[in-house]
Protein backbone atom coordinates (compact mmCIF):
# COMPACT_ATOMS: atom_id res chain seq x y z
CA UNK A 1 0.00 0.00 0.00
CA UNK A 2 1.75 3.13 -1.61
CA UNK A 3 0.97 6.54 -1.07
CA UNK A 4 -1.22 6.49 -4.24
CA UNK A 5 -3.11 3.49 -2.78
CA UNK A 6 -3.66 5.93 0.43
CA UNK A 7 -4.94 8.89 -2.21
CA UNK A 8 -7.14 6.12 -3.87
CA UNK A 9 -8.50 5.28 -0.48
CA UNK A 10 -9.29 8.75 0.97
CA UNK A 11 -11.32 9.16 -2.53
CA UNK A 12 -13.20 5.47 -1.92
CA UNK A 13 -14.37 6.74 1.70
CA UNK A 14 -15.70 10.08 0.77
CA UNK A 15 -17.60 8.41 -2.63
CA UNK A 16 -18.51 5.82 0.19
CA UNK A 17 -19.59 8.16 2.51
CA UNK A 18 -21.65 10.16 -0.13
CA UNK A 19 -23.70 7.73 -0.84
CA UNK A 20 -24.48 6.13 2.73
CA UNK A 21 -24.38 9.95 4.35
CA UNK A 22 -28.63 9.73 3.99
CA UNK A 23 -28.74 6.56 6.02
CA UNK A 24 -26.31 6.70 8.19
CA UNK A 25 -28.12 10.15 9.49
CA UNK A 26 -31.05 8.11 9.19
CA UNK A 27 -30.08 5.72 12.14
CA UNK A 28 -28.05 8.25 14.41
CA UNK A 29 -29.56 7.79 17.44
CA UNK A 30 -26.78 8.12 20.26
CA UNK A 31 -25.45 9.98 21.61
CA UNK A 32 -28.38 12.61 20.32
CA UNK A 33 -30.19 11.66 17.77
CA UNK A 34 -29.59 15.39 15.50
CA UNK A 35 -28.96 13.27 11.69
CA UNK A 36 -25.58 14.54 11.72
CA UNK A 37 -23.29 11.33 11.96
CA UNK A 38 -22.90 10.78 8.05
CA UNK A 39 -22.49 14.51 7.62
CA UNK A 40 -19.80 14.98 9.70
CA UNK A 41 -18.35 12.28 8.59
CA UNK A 42 -18.27 12.71 5.02
CA UNK A 43 -17.31 16.51 5.89
CA UNK A 44 -14.39 15.03 7.72
CA UNK A 45 -13.15 12.59 5.07
CA UNK A 46 -13.58 15.13 2.50
CA UNK A 47 -11.27 17.34 3.79
CA UNK A 48 -8.95 14.89 4.70
CA UNK A 49 -8.68 14.07 0.84
CA UNK A 50 -8.73 17.65 0.18
CA UNK A 51 -5.74 18.48 2.30
CA UNK A 52 -3.75 14.91 0.56
CA UNK A 53 -4.74 16.21 -3.12
CA UNK A 54 -3.41 19.49 -2.44
CA UNK A 55 0.05 18.66 -0.82
CA UNK A 56 2.32 17.39 -3.36
CA UNK A 57 5.32 16.76 -1.06
CA UNK A 58 3.71 13.78 0.22
CA UNK A 59 6.05 10.39 -0.83
CA UNK A 60 5.57 7.12 0.43
CA UNK A 61 2.29 5.95 2.38
CA UNK A 62 3.32 7.57 5.88
CA UNK A 63 3.79 10.85 4.57
CA UNK A 64 0.33 10.60 2.81
CA UNK A 65 -1.29 9.23 5.78
CA UNK A 66 0.36 11.71 8.09
CA UNK A 67 -1.12 14.67 5.09
CA UNK A 68 -4.72 12.74 5.48
CA UNK A 69 -4.74 13.00 8.94
CA UNK A 70 -4.29 16.41 9.88
CA UNK A 71 -6.72 17.16 7.21
CA UNK A 72 -9.07 14.88 8.88
CA UNK A 73 -8.32 16.68 12.25
CA UNK A 74 -9.07 20.52 10.89
CA UNK A 75 -12.14 19.59 9.27
CA UNK A 76 -13.44 17.18 11.68
CA UNK A 77 -17.04 17.82 12.89
CA UNK A 78 -18.90 16.08 15.30
CA UNK A 79 -18.08 13.44 17.84
CA UNK A 80 -17.84 11.38 15.04
CA UNK A 81 -15.49 12.89 12.71
CA UNK A 82 -13.06 13.98 15.59
CA UNK A 83 -12.88 9.89 16.56
CA UNK A 84 -12.40 9.43 12.54
CA UNK A 85 -9.44 11.77 12.52
CA UNK A 86 -7.77 9.82 15.49
CA UNK A 87 -8.41 6.57 13.52
CA UNK A 88 -6.61 8.35 10.87
CA UNK A 89 -4.04 9.36 13.22
CA UNK A 90 -3.29 6.57 14.79
CA UNK A 91 -2.50 4.93 11.63
CA UNK A 92 -0.13 7.43 10.50
CA UNK A 93 1.80 7.61 13.66
CA UNK A 94 2.48 3.48 13.59
CA UNK A 95 3.35 4.18 9.28
CA UNK A 96 5.91 6.52 10.20
CA UNK A 97 7.97 7.27 7.53
CA UNK A 98 7.48 3.74 5.68
CA UNK A 99 6.96 4.06 1.46
CA UNK A 100 4.18 1.12 1.64
CA UNK A 101 2.81 -0.71 3.66
CA UNK A 102 2.27 -4.56 4.23
CA UNK A 103 -0.05 -7.17 5.94
CA UNK A 104 1.51 -6.75 9.45
CA UNK A 105 2.52 -2.86 8.96
CA UNK A 106 -1.33 -2.42 8.21
CA UNK A 107 -2.46 -4.77 11.36
CA UNK A 108 0.33 -2.92 13.69
CA UNK A 109 -1.40 0.49 12.24
CA UNK A 110 -4.78 -0.93 13.05
CA UNK A 111 -3.96 -1.64 16.88
CA UNK A 112 -2.22 1.29 17.26
CA UNK A 113 -5.59 3.69 15.50
CA UNK A 114 -7.32 1.84 18.28
CA UNK A 115 -5.55 2.87 21.06
CA UNK A 116 -4.88 6.50 19.72
CA UNK A 117 -8.84 7.09 19.05
CA UNK A 118 -9.90 5.59 22.56
CA UNK A 119 -7.61 7.64 24.29
CA UNK A 120 -9.26 10.89 22.64
CA UNK A 121 -12.90 10.07 23.92
CA UNK A 122 -13.20 10.68 27.85
CA UNK A 123 -15.66 8.18 28.31
CA UNK A 124 -15.77 5.37 26.07
CA UNK A 125 -18.85 3.96 25.47
CA UNK A 126 -19.56 0.33 24.56
CA UNK A 127 -21.70 -0.28 21.34
CA UNK A 128 -20.04 2.51 19.29
CA UNK A 129 -17.40 2.97 16.57
CA UNK A 130 -14.91 2.44 19.20
CA UNK A 131 -16.36 -0.85 19.90
CA UNK A 132 -15.62 -1.62 16.09
CA UNK A 133 -12.28 -0.78 16.22
CA UNK A 134 -11.40 -3.09 19.45
CA UNK A 135 -12.97 -5.76 17.14
CA UNK A 136 -10.75 -4.89 14.28
CA UNK A 137 -7.65 -4.78 16.35
CA UNK A 138 -8.04 -7.85 18.25
CA UNK A 139 -8.66 -9.83 14.94
CA UNK A 140 -5.79 -8.83 12.64
CA UNK A 141 -3.70 -9.30 15.83
CA UNK A 142 -1.19 -12.31 16.48
CA UNK A 143 0.22 -13.74 13.19
CA UNK A 144 -0.62 -11.31 10.27
CA UNK A 145 -0.47 -12.28 6.71
CA UNK A 146 -0.55 -10.83 3.34
CA UNK A 147 -1.75 -7.24 2.98
CA UNK A 148 -5.20 -8.26 1.46
CA UNK A 149 -6.15 -11.06 3.92
CA UNK A 150 -5.23 -8.06 6.48
CA UNK A 151 -7.67 -5.94 4.89
CA UNK A 152 -10.50 -8.88 4.31
CA UNK A 153 -10.09 -9.97 8.28
CA UNK A 154 -10.34 -6.41 9.44
CA UNK A 155 -13.54 -5.52 7.45
CA UNK A 156 -14.96 -8.99 8.58
CA UNK A 157 -14.40 -8.11 12.15
CA UNK A 158 -15.63 -4.81 11.96
CA UNK A 159 -19.12 -5.90 10.16
CA UNK A 160 -19.79 -8.56 12.93
CA UNK A 161 -18.89 -6.15 15.49
CA UNK A 162 -21.10 -3.49 13.54
CA UNK A 163 -24.41 -6.04 14.36
CA UNK A 164 -23.50 -6.74 18.12
CA UNK A 165 -23.76 -2.75 18.62
CA UNK A 166 -27.62 -2.91 19.81
CA UNK A 167 -26.94 -5.55 22.33
CA UNK A 168 -23.93 -3.28 23.72
CA UNK A 169 -26.24 -0.19 24.01
CA UNK A 170 -29.80 -0.10 24.93
CA UNK A 171 -30.98 3.03 23.03
CA UNK A 172 -29.67 1.36 19.68
CA UNK A 173 -31.90 -1.33 20.48
CA UNK A 174 -34.66 0.63 21.65
CA UNK A 175 -34.36 2.96 18.55
CA UNK A 176 -33.93 -0.92 16.13
CA UNK A 177 -30.80 0.61 14.75
CA UNK A 178 -26.96 0.17 14.33
CA UNK A 179 -24.66 2.42 15.48
CA UNK A 180 -24.28 5.20 13.26
CA UNK A 181 -20.76 6.31 13.81
CA UNK A 182 -19.93 2.47 13.67
CA UNK A 183 -21.63 2.23 10.22
CA UNK A 184 -19.66 4.88 8.99
CA UNK A 185 -16.83 3.26 10.55
CA UNK A 186 -17.43 0.19 8.63
CA UNK A 187 -17.63 1.89 5.30
CA UNK A 188 -14.12 3.52 5.53
CA UNK A 189 -12.36 -0.20 5.84
CA UNK A 190 -15.01 -1.66 2.98
CA UNK A 191 -13.46 1.59 1.11
CA UNK A 192 -9.77 0.23 2.02
CA UNK A 193 -10.54 -3.29 0.96
CA UNK A 194 -12.62 -2.40 -2.20
CA UNK A 195 -8.82 -0.27 -3.27
CA UNK A 196 -6.72 -3.32 -1.90
CA UNK A 197 -8.68 -5.66 -3.99
CA UNK A 198 -9.30 -3.68 -7.03
CA UNK A 199 -12.65 -2.90 -6.93
CA UNK A 200 -14.65 0.22 -7.44
CA UNK A 201 -17.34 2.06 -5.30
CA UNK A 202 -20.03 3.41 -7.43
CA UNK A 203 -20.65 7.11 -7.76
CA UNK A 204 -23.66 8.93 -6.88
CA UNK A 205 -26.05 10.19 -9.45
CA UNK A 206 -25.06 13.77 -7.89
CA UNK A 207 -23.70 15.04 -4.97
CA UNK A 208 -24.93 14.63 -1.15
CA UNK A 209 -27.59 17.46 -0.22
CA UNK A 210 -27.55 18.27 3.05
CA UNK A 211 -31.15 17.38 4.31
CA UNK A 212 -33.55 20.60 4.52
CA UNK A 213 -34.48 21.80 8.00
CA UNK A 214 -38.29 22.34 8.88
CA UNK A 215 -40.19 25.20 8.90
CA UNK A 216 -40.33 25.55 12.16
CA UNK A 217 -37.63 23.58 14.47
CA UNK A 218 -37.73 22.99 17.94
CA UNK A 219 -35.75 25.35 20.23
CA UNK A 220 -32.31 23.76 20.90
CA UNK A 221 -32.07 22.19 24.61
CA UNK A 222 -28.20 22.12 24.30
CA UNK A 223 -25.26 22.49 22.05
CA UNK A 224 -22.42 21.41 20.49
CA UNK A 225 -19.48 23.14 20.69
CA UNK A 226 -15.84 22.52 18.65
CA UNK A 227 -12.72 24.16 18.75
CA UNK A 228 -9.30 23.56 17.61
CA UNK A 229 -6.61 24.37 20.91
CA UNK A 230 -3.47 25.68 20.62
CA UNK A 231 -1.19 25.05 23.54
CA UNK A 232 0.27 22.32 25.55
CA UNK A 233 -2.93 21.76 27.92
CA UNK A 234 -3.16 19.65 30.84
CA UNK A 235 -5.58 16.57 29.05
CA UNK A 236 -6.40 15.22 32.12
CA UNK A 237 -7.70 18.71 33.74
CA UNK A 238 -8.97 19.67 30.77
CA UNK A 239 -11.19 16.58 29.97
CA UNK A 240 -12.18 16.65 33.99
CA UNK A 241 -13.44 21.04 33.25
CA UNK A 242 -15.17 19.79 29.87
CA UNK A 243 -16.63 16.79 31.36
CA UNK A 244 -17.94 18.91 34.20
CA UNK A 245 -19.99 20.74 31.73
CA UNK A 246 -21.71 18.46 29.53
CA UNK A 247 -20.52 14.74 28.02
CA UNK A 248 -19.59 13.62 24.15
CA UNK A 249 -16.09 14.93 25.18
CA UNK A 250 -13.59 14.62 22.67
CA UNK A 251 -10.13 16.37 22.92
CA UNK A 252 -8.29 14.51 19.54
CA UNK A 253 -4.28 15.73 18.64
CA UNK A 254 -1.99 15.67 16.11
CA UNK A 255 1.56 17.39 17.57
CA UNK A 256 0.56 20.53 16.25
CA UNK A 257 -2.93 21.04 18.17
CA UNK A 258 -6.15 19.70 20.09
CA UNK A 259 -9.36 19.80 18.26
CA UNK A 260 -11.94 19.71 20.80
CA UNK A 261 -15.51 18.66 21.11
CA UNK A 262 -18.48 19.01 23.64
CA UNK A 263 -22.27 18.63 23.99
CA UNK A 264 -23.10 21.14 26.73
CA UNK A 265 -25.65 23.99 27.42
CA UNK A 266 -23.19 26.51 28.05
CA UNK A 267 -20.97 27.87 25.27
CA UNK A 268 -19.31 30.13 27.29
CA UNK A 269 -17.74 27.82 29.80
CA UNK A 270 -16.78 25.73 27.37
CA UNK A 271 -14.77 28.43 25.20
CA UNK A 272 -13.65 29.71 28.48
CA UNK A 273 -12.25 26.00 29.40
CA UNK A 274 -10.15 25.89 26.35
CA UNK A 275 -8.93 29.68 27.39
CA UNK A 276 -8.04 28.28 30.45
CA UNK A 277 -5.77 25.28 28.64
CA UNK A 278 -4.51 27.21 25.51
CA UNK A 279 -6.17 29.09 22.27
CA UNK A 280 -8.90 28.34 20.91
CA UNK A 281 -9.91 28.94 17.56
CA UNK A 282 -12.21 28.06 14.74
CA UNK A 283 -14.85 28.02 17.06
CA UNK A 284 -18.47 26.16 15.61
CA UNK A 285 -21.23 25.67 17.35
CA UNK A 286 -24.32 23.70 16.11
CA UNK A 287 -27.77 23.53 18.14
CA UNK A 288 -28.71 20.24 19.60
CA UNK A 289 -32.42 19.79 19.21
CA UNK A 290 -34.85 17.99 21.20
CA UNK A 291 -34.81 14.62 19.48
CA UNK A 292 -37.98 12.85 18.10
CA UNK A 293 -38.62 9.74 21.18
CA UNK A 294 -38.10 6.93 20.43
CA UNK A 295 -40.73 4.29 20.12
CA UNK A 296 -40.17 2.13 23.75
CA UNK A 297 -39.78 -1.35 23.55
CA UNK A 298 -41.27 -2.40 26.34
CA UNK A 299 -42.27 -0.16 29.15
CA UNK A 300 -40.68 3.72 29.09
CA UNK A 301 -38.84 3.84 32.13
CA UNK A 302 -35.38 2.56 33.67
CA UNK A 303 -34.19 2.13 37.35
CA UNK A 304 -30.43 2.49 37.20
CA UNK A 305 -27.92 2.57 39.94
CA UNK A 306 -24.55 4.60 40.74
CA UNK A 307 -22.46 2.78 43.17
CA UNK A 308 -18.50 2.39 44.35
CA UNK A 309 -16.82 -0.65 43.74
CA UNK A 310 -17.45 -3.43 40.88
CA UNK A 311 -18.26 -6.05 42.36
CA UNK A 312 -20.84 -4.36 43.85
CA UNK A 313 -22.08 -3.25 40.27
CA UNK A 314 -21.88 -6.65 38.91
CA UNK A 315 -24.82 -7.70 41.74
CA UNK A 316 -26.70 -5.21 40.63
CA UNK A 317 -26.51 -5.82 36.96
CA UNK A 318 -27.42 -9.39 37.36
CA UNK A 319 -30.93 -7.87 39.09
CA UNK A 320 -31.06 -6.45 35.51
CA UNK A 321 -30.04 -2.53 36.19
CA UNK A 322 -27.93 -0.06 34.71
CA UNK A 323 -25.19 0.42 36.60
CA UNK A 324 -22.22 2.95 37.02
CA UNK A 325 -19.54 1.83 38.62
CA UNK A 326 -17.43 4.15 40.78
CA UNK A 327 -13.93 4.16 42.10
CA UNK A 328 -13.54 3.70 45.78
CA UNK A 329 -13.55 7.15 47.08
CA UNK A 330 -14.32 8.89 44.01
CA UNK A 331 -17.73 10.67 42.47
CA UNK A 332 -18.50 10.37 39.21
CA UNK A 333 -18.44 13.11 36.38
CA UNK A 334 -21.14 15.38 35.02
CA UNK A 335 -20.41 13.19 32.01
CA UNK A 336 -20.80 9.91 33.15
CA UNK A 337 -24.00 10.48 34.95
CA UNK A 338 -25.52 11.89 32.14
CA UNK A 339 -24.19 8.95 30.10
CA UNK A 340 -25.80 6.43 32.32
CA UNK A 341 -29.08 8.12 32.01
CA UNK A 342 -28.77 8.59 28.22
CA UNK A 343 -27.94 4.80 27.45
CA UNK A 344 -31.18 3.38 29.15
CA UNK A 345 -33.15 5.52 25.83
CA UNK A 346 -35.98 5.96 28.64
CA UNK A 347 -38.15 8.98 29.07
CA UNK A 348 -38.41 8.12 32.88
CA UNK A 349 -35.25 7.22 34.67
CA UNK A 350 -35.12 6.38 38.52
CA UNK A 351 -31.66 7.00 39.79
CA UNK A 352 -30.71 4.96 42.62
CA UNK A 353 -27.20 6.37 44.20
CA UNK A 354 -25.46 4.31 47.08
CA UNK A 355 -24.38 7.06 49.40
CA UNK A 356 -24.51 10.44 50.10
CA UNK A 357 -21.61 11.81 48.03
CA UNK A 358 -23.24 9.85 45.33
CA UNK A 359 -26.42 11.05 45.81
CA UNK A 360 -25.00 14.95 45.72
CA UNK A 361 -23.29 14.48 42.62
CA UNK A 362 -26.78 12.27 41.10
CA UNK A 363 -28.89 15.58 42.00
CA UNK A 364 -26.60 17.97 40.08
CA UNK A 365 -26.70 15.79 36.96
CA UNK A 366 -30.22 15.17 36.99
CA UNK A 367 -31.33 19.10 36.89
CA UNK A 368 -28.60 19.52 34.04
CA UNK A 369 -29.98 20.54 30.74
CA UNK A 370 -28.17 18.47 28.79
CA UNK A 371 -30.96 15.90 30.21
CA UNK A 372 -33.92 17.25 27.68
CA UNK A 373 -37.24 16.15 28.23
CA UNK A 374 -36.48 13.05 30.06
CA UNK A 375 -38.15 12.57 33.57
CA UNK A 376 -35.13 11.47 36.29
CA UNK A 377 -36.15 11.22 39.54
CA UNK A 378 -33.29 10.69 42.45
CA UNK A 379 -34.13 8.48 45.25
CA UNK A 380 -31.52 9.35 48.11
CA UNK A 381 -29.73 6.07 49.70
CA UNK A 382 -27.21 6.90 52.27
CA UNK A 383 -26.33 2.99 51.73
CA UNK A 384 -25.83 0.30 49.40
CA UNK A 385 -28.20 -1.92 50.92
CA UNK A 386 -31.18 0.65 50.26
CA UNK A 387 -30.00 0.20 46.94
CA UNK A 388 -30.67 -3.65 47.03
CA UNK A 389 -33.88 -2.57 49.05
CA UNK A 390 -34.98 -0.42 46.58
CA UNK A 391 -34.55 -3.33 43.74
CA UNK A 392 -36.29 -5.81 45.39
CA UNK A 393 -39.32 -4.07 45.55
CA UNK A 394 -38.95 -2.19 41.50
CA UNK A 395 -41.79 -3.45 39.62
CA UNK A 396 -42.41 -2.30 35.87
CA UNK A 397 -45.76 -3.56 35.60
CA UNK A 398 -46.84 -0.99 38.20
CA UNK A 399 -47.17 3.00 37.04
CA UNK A 400 -44.69 5.00 37.59
CA UNK A 401 -45.00 6.91 40.28
CA UNK A 402 -45.88 4.32 42.36
CA UNK A 403 -43.10 2.73 41.66
CA UNK A 404 -41.32 4.85 42.75
CA UNK A 405 -42.90 5.81 46.13
CA UNK A 406 -42.51 1.72 46.44
CA UNK A 407 -38.68 1.81 46.05
CA UNK A 408 -38.05 4.95 48.18
CA UNK A 409 -40.24 3.73 51.18
CA UNK A 410 -38.28 0.67 50.69
CA UNK A 411 -35.04 2.24 51.09
CA UNK A 412 -35.97 4.73 53.89
CA UNK A 413 -37.36 1.77 55.72
CA UNK A 414 -33.96 0.13 55.59
CA UNK A 415 -31.94 0.29 58.71
CA UNK A 416 -28.48 0.39 58.07
CA UNK A 417 -25.59 -1.20 60.43
CA UNK A 418 -21.42 -1.08 59.56
CA UNK A 419 -18.69 -2.78 60.97
CA UNK A 420 -15.36 -0.82 60.46
CA UNK A 421 -11.77 -1.01 61.73
CA UNK A 422 -10.70 2.13 63.39
CA UNK A 423 -7.97 4.14 61.30
CA UNK A 424 -6.81 6.44 64.68
CA UNK A 425 -7.61 7.14 67.77
CA UNK A 426 -10.85 8.73 68.42
CA UNK A 427 -14.00 9.25 71.37
CA UNK A 428 -17.31 8.06 70.79
CA UNK A 429 -20.61 8.34 72.70
CA UNK A 430 -19.35 4.54 73.51
CA UNK A 431 -16.12 5.31 74.55
CA UNK A 432 -12.84 5.50 73.27
CA UNK A 433 -12.05 3.57 70.04
CA UNK A 434 -8.03 2.89 68.82
CA UNK A 435 -5.91 2.86 66.00
CA UNK A 436 -7.46 -0.97 64.66
CA UNK A 437 -10.41 -1.28 67.37
CA UNK A 438 -13.96 -2.50 65.46
CA UNK A 439 -16.52 0.25 65.58
CA UNK A 440 -20.20 -0.70 65.19
CA UNK A 441 -22.72 1.56 63.38
CA UNK A 442 -26.21 1.48 63.72
CA UNK A 443 -28.02 4.22 61.02
CA UNK A 444 -24.78 6.14 61.91
CA UNK A 445 -24.34 5.68 65.30
CA UNK A 446 -21.73 4.24 67.10
CA UNK A 447 -22.83 1.66 69.24
CA UNK A 448 -19.82 -0.41 69.83
CA UNK A 449 -16.53 -0.25 70.28
CA UNK A 450 -14.51 -3.86 70.71
CA UNK A 451 -10.76 -3.70 70.88
CA UNK A 452 -10.40 -8.04 70.09
CA UNK A 453 -10.38 -8.23 66.43
CA UNK A 454 -10.98 -12.15 66.91
CA UNK A 455 -14.47 -10.78 68.06
CA UNK A 456 -15.82 -9.85 64.55
CA UNK A 457 -18.36 -12.42 64.40
CA UNK A 458 -19.79 -11.45 68.24
CA UNK A 459 -19.58 -7.84 67.10
CA UNK A 460 -21.14 -8.12 64.05
CA UNK A 461 -24.06 -9.73 65.97
CA UNK A 462 -24.16 -7.35 68.69
CA UNK A 463 -25.14 -4.59 65.77
CA UNK A 464 -27.16 -6.64 64.06
CA UNK A 465 -29.52 -7.58 67.16
CA UNK A 466 -29.79 -4.01 67.95
CA UNK A 467 -31.23 -3.64 64.86
CA UNK A 468 -33.48 -6.24 65.18
CA UNK A 469 -34.45 -5.17 68.25
CA UNK A 470 -37.59 -2.73 66.55
CA UNK A 471 -38.59 -5.93 64.22
CA UNK A 472 -37.25 -7.33 60.88
CA UNK A 473 -37.54 -9.83 58.60
CA UNK A 474 -34.84 -9.65 56.57
CA UNK A 475 -31.03 -9.38 56.83
CA UNK A 476 -28.70 -8.23 54.23
CA UNK A 477 -25.26 -8.44 54.50
CA UNK A 478 -22.19 -7.49 52.47
CA UNK A 479 -19.15 -8.56 53.10
CA UNK A 480 -15.96 -6.38 52.21
CA UNK A 481 -12.45 -6.65 51.23
CA UNK A 482 -11.27 -7.50 55.11
CA UNK A 483 -14.07 -9.75 55.95
CA UNK A 484 -12.22 -12.95 56.72
CA UNK A 485 -13.95 -16.49 55.43
CA UNK A 486 -16.51 -17.72 56.47
CA UNK A 487 -17.38 -14.47 58.66
CA UNK A 488 -21.12 -14.58 56.96
CA UNK A 489 -22.19 -17.74 57.43
CA UNK A 490 -20.97 -17.60 61.14
CA UNK A 491 -23.23 -14.70 60.82
CA UNK A 492 -26.32 -17.06 59.32
CA UNK A 493 -25.52 -19.88 61.84
CA UNK A 494 -25.99 -17.53 64.88
CA UNK A 495 -29.37 -15.55 63.23
CA UNK A 496 -30.63 -19.39 62.98
CA UNK A 497 -30.36 -20.13 66.25
CA UNK A 498 -31.44 -17.00 67.53
CA UNK A 499 -34.21 -15.57 65.43
CA UNK A 500 -35.38 -18.68 62.96
CA UNK A 501 -38.33 -16.44 61.62
CA UNK A 502 -36.00 -13.85 59.79
CA UNK A 503 -34.29 -14.40 56.41
CA UNK A 504 -30.48 -13.60 56.06
CA UNK A 505 -28.70 -13.49 52.43
CA UNK A 506 -25.04 -12.48 51.96
CA UNK A 507 -23.66 -10.90 49.08
CA UNK A 508 -19.58 -10.16 48.47
CA UNK A 509 -19.90 -6.41 48.43
CA UNK A 510 -15.94 -5.63 47.80
CA UNK A 511 -16.25 -2.69 49.88
CA UNK A 512 -12.95 -1.14 51.60
CA UNK A 513 -14.33 1.34 54.06
CA UNK A 514 -16.09 -1.10 55.82
CA UNK A 515 -15.70 -5.07 56.93
CA UNK A 516 -19.53 -5.73 57.00
CA UNK A 517 -22.32 -3.07 55.29
CA UNK A 518 -25.71 -4.69 57.29
CA UNK A 519 -29.26 -3.71 56.05
CA UNK A 520 -32.33 -4.78 58.03
CA UNK A 521 -36.05 -5.05 56.05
Amino acid sequence: MDEAAVAAWAAACVDSLEVLCPAINGINVYPVADSDTGSNMLHTMTGARDALAADAGAAGAGQALSVLARGALRAARGNSGVILSQVLRGIAESAGELAELDGPALAKALAHADTVATEAVARPVAGTMLSVLHAVADAVGGEPGPLADVVSVATKAAAEALEQTPRQLPVLATAGVVDAGARGLVAVLDALDAVVHGRTIDRPDRPHEALMAAESEPAPYAWEVMYLLEGEPDLAAFRRALSALGDSVTVAGDGDGYAVHVHCADIGAAIEAGLDHGRPRHVRVEPLLTPTPLEPAGPDRAVVAVVHGEELAELLRAEGSAVLAVPRGAVPSVEELLGLISETAAGHITVLPGGPELTAAVDVAAGHPMIGDRDVVVIPCVSPVQVLAALAVHDPGRRANDDVVAMAEAAAATRRGEIVIAREESITWVGRAHAGDLVGFVDGEVMLVESAREELAGAASRVLDRMLAGGGELVTVLTGQAAPEGLAAELAERLRAERPEVEFVSYPGGQADAVLLIGVE
